[in-house]
């Protein structure tokens, strides 16, 4: 090759190798392309291993490759010292950052693999809202520490830079007291974001009641966490928030909930033939998970008693609409069957004499 290269000038030797790493990122390009074409048709449900590769990793690889060979060629290429010293310095700088691009991406590729495995799809997916919780922090933490290195990396290339950090490093007390009181908060947030990831007081998808407000994890992030509210709104709270104040997670250890239901009726409400309409309502129910569902009177007060109907559901939401379809049920069953159960006031006019009834609240003198 050496004696190829001497027999052509220079520039057209350089000409040619760089069409050649051309030609190569153009072919693997090509092959990736095909692969693409022939997986696209596939079931989004149907996981396959070597499709999430392609997926990730194509665009990346159409740089690296390029890139890799170049650097592999790169004796081969007639330029002077400075040029080569120059190219070779920026081919490895573009090379690194390529390369933690690639790393960057295969972290997802992980994490389509765990998703794979838990199906967070189904009604009690306690143990993937860990693993996925988990799993994003584990991500975000990942791709921060690789672009850190990689920017160290490509600083220590630099011959300028090396010969500061003699310099520099006299400094690094006093810098750190000063930059740790600066980060103060900042740290604070990434240590809880650890505390959370791994202890996991919450994770994604569980329903929280937070500063009276009900929703669902949607975004655990190293600063703050994304609640997505019943009527679509967000609410956006510093993530340290979780470890220092109280707040209420309906799905801590099961997303099975119970739901209360109050009634307010008459003294004389038939209350067995109550709760047996109560158990067929229950029963005819999707919503019902069949593990509690009671009436019982649980307060008596001036003019009528309180009834507490106790149900369960699979999760939060599927308790609410079944308590609105069990309240609505419940009056109108009432109202039709038995109307005198519904709360009324009393008067007792025999005790009264004729003439003294116009004095009775609401009454007329013409009564």
């Amino acid at each position: 090759m050496n004696l190829l290269s001497k027999n052509l000038s220079s520039w057209v030797w350089n000409l040619a190798v760089i069409a050649f790493v051309l030609l190569v990122g153009f072919v693997f390009k090509f092959i990736i392309t095909l692969l693409l074409n022939y997986y696209k048709n596939k079931k989004a449900a149907d996981y396959s291993f070597f499709r999430s590769v392609v997926t990730h990793l194509s665009k990346p690889l159409n740089h690296f490759i390029p890139l890799l060979t170049l650097t592999v060629i790169l004796p081969y290429l007639t330029l002077k010292d400075v040029y080569e010293d120059s190219l070779k310095t920026w081919l490895g700088i573009f090379l690194l950052i390529s390369f933690s691009n690639i790393l960057i991406n295969a972290i997802k590729i992980l994490e389509d693999y765990v998703y794979s495995k838990y199906d967070f799809n189904k009604e009690d997916n306690l143990k993937e809202r860990k693993i996925r919780t988990q799993l994003q922090f584990i991500r975000r933490i990942s791709t921060i520490v690789i672009v850190l290195i990689t920017i160290s990396l490509i600083l220590l290339s630099f011959d300028n830079v090396r010969k500061l950090g003699a310099g520099l490093l006299t400094g690094v007390g006093i810098s750190g007291i000063i930059i740790g009181f600066a980060a103060q908060k900042s740290l604070g947030n990434l240590l809880a974001g650890f505390q959370i990831a791994f202890t996991q007081p919450i994770r994604i998808d569980d329903v929280l009641v937070v500063e009276g407000e009900w929703g669902r994890v949607e975004d655990i992030t190293l600063t703050y966490v994304v609640l997505n509210i019943w009527d679509q709104r967000r609410l956006i709270l510093p993530i340290n928030y979780f470890i220092e104040k109280p707040f209420q997670n309906w799905t801590r250890t099961t997303s099975e909930i119970l739901g209360t239901i109050f009634l307010y009726v008459d003294y004389n409400v038939p209350v067995d033939i109550l709760r047996t309409e109560l158990t067929r309502l229950l029963n005819e129910s999707p919503l019902w998970d069949k593990r509690v569902g009671i009436l019982q009177v649980t307060d008596v007060k001036e003019h009528t008693i309180e009834l507490r109907g106790l149900i369960s559901a699979r999760n939060s939401s599927q308790a609410f609409d079944l308590r609105c379809y069990i309240r609505e049920n419940l009056i109108k069953f009432l109202s039709e069957n038995y109307p005198d159960s519904l709360p009324k006031n009393r008067y007792v006019f025999d005790q009264f004499p004729p003439d003294k009834l116009s004095e009775l609240p609401g009454s007329k003198k013409d009564f």
